[in-house]
Order: C-alpha cells, then structure tokens, then sequence
C-alpha cells in the first residue's frame, strides 16, 4: 500500500518520474476570484407591502419595542430641525446633511432588531447599535451617497426659486417659507415635480439596500444594483410601498413628531421584510 502520508515528489520508485531524485517543477495554480452572483428578485402581489406593516407591527412586539429607541432619535432630529431653523436657518441643510449621513445608521439598527429576531428568536438592543460595523465602509460610501443627493437637490431647489420668484435673492429660508406658505401654487407645482423625479432616483437606489449590505454585507453598487433592478422588477407593490411610508412618515411630521416614535421603527421593520420578500 502506497504511503499517504508522504507528498513529497519524486521521492522513489513508482513516481512516474524518469529520473530517481529528480524534482518536476510545479506550476502553482491560479484561481480567480469571481464576483460574487447578483441575488434572484422575485416577483411580489400588488399588496404585499400591507403584509410587510403587519410583519413589521409583529416584529415590534416580539422585540418589546426596542426599535422605539430609534423612533426618539428621529424625533428629537425633528425638533432639532425646527429648532435650528427658527433660530439659525443658515445651519438648516447643514443640519439636514448630517441627518442624511446618519440615517442609513440609524436605519439600519432596526433592520438588525428584525434581523436578530428572525435568526435567533430573540433581539438585542445593544448589539442592534453597533450592527452597522458589520459593514462599515459599504453604508458609509451609501450615506455619502444620499448626502450627495440631498446637496444637489437644495442646490436645484434654489435654482427652482430663483426662476419662480423675481422678489428676492433665493436663499433657503426663503425656499423653505414658499413651499410651507403655499403663496405660488407655481412654484409648488414645479418643485413637486422634479422633487418626484429625485425621490424616484433616489427610491429605486434605496429600497433595500441599506438592509442588504447588512444582511449579506454586500459592497454599496452591488447593493444599489440589486434594488434598483428590484423596484424594475415590481415597479407596483414597491411604488405603493413608496406612497405608505410618504403617507405615514408625512402625518407623523404633519402631527408634530411624536408619533415618529412609533411610525419610524414600523417602517424600518417593515422594510426589512420588503428585502426578505424581495
């Protein structure tokens, strides 16, 4: 019987070699690293973001509210806006930047809640708060991203005002006083509209990316990629999807914050069952 334990070559008779003693030279194989395949998107019902409320509502109470720690911090980010805004409105869009930045952080801490709850039974708070290490550079270039977005927007913003408005040299403050005023319906109309173009933009690079590059720890495009062929793919449940959280964030701002305490973690559960769909 041949000796496994020796993988030494050329080391005697039964070789193959011609030669006893003699070294073959060996040519060290070359793998090449593929990407890694893009996931399979499935195709969803028209109403399947209903179930992914009542899925997020069940994920809340499993976790015993803990995503409501979150909810406050986007209220208290709410207050602060006003706050800054009514005492230093030249700070606002910087204010709002760094939110931005933020956001995806934030967000993404209770994705992990839903995330920890669907793997283990169970959810921890204090490991939801440092979840978004587990890919760190993927969701800081993504929140870089939405900041950008963010900036050009305002800058278009201005430039939306100073076409509208022949009063004044536009200025932020005075966007901010025209759309709230609904002095130039004008105005309104046209900064609806490119606004809608911008929150399509930057829905269909968003919808589920941010819970992606936590789950799979996906590098930011491949995440970007994936949803927007998602939102291509169920162009229907994923725009409905867009108008439920518009509709429930929107009154919960319009009602003065509060209820962002608990509307703010049903969306983020939620969406993380809109990527486990998808």
């Amino acid at each position: 019987m041949a000796n496994t334990t020796d993988n030494s070559i050329g080391s005697g008779a039964g070789t193959g070699s011609p030669e006893a003693g003699s070294t073959a030279p060996v040519e060290a194989a070359v793998v090449e690293e593929l990407p890694p395949a893009m996931p399979t998107i499935r195709r969803l019902d028209a109403k399947a973001p209903l179930s992914w409320l009542q899925r997020g509502w069940q994920d809340m109470v499993a976790t015993r509210f803990k995503g409501c720690v979150y909810g406050l911090i986007f209220v208290l980010m709410g207050y602060a806006v006003v706050w800054v805004y009514a005492t230093k409105w030249q700070l606002t869009m910087g204010l709002i930047g760094g939110f931005f930045l933020m956001g995806p952080f934030l967000c993404t801490g209770i994705y992990d809640l839903s995330r920890q709850q669907e793997k283990y039974g169970k959810a921890s708070l204090a490991k939801s708060l440092t979840c978004w290490s587990r890919n760190l550079s993927g969701l800081a270039f993504f929140a870089i991203i939405l900041t950008f977005a963010m900036i050009v927007w305002a800058r278009v913003s201005l430039i939306i005002f100073a076409l509208s408005s022949t009063t004044s040299f536009p200025t932020v403050k005075g966007v901010l006083s025209m759309i709230f005023s609904f002095q130039n319906p004008q105005f309104l109309a046209l900064w609806a509209g490119v606004g809608f173009i911008f929150a399509s933009i930057v829905f269909a690079l968003s919808v589920i990316s941010a819970p992606m590059m936590l789950d799979r720890t996906s590098d930011t495009f491949m995440a970007i990629f994936s949803s927007v062929r998602s939102l291509q793919a169920n162009p229907r449940p994923l725009y409905f999807w867009a108008l439920l959280v518009v509709v429930i964030i929107g009154l919960s701002l319009v009602a003065g914050f509060i209820p962002l305490l608990i509307t703010a973690p049903l969306i983020g559960h939620a969406t993380w069952h809109a990527y486990r769909s998808g």
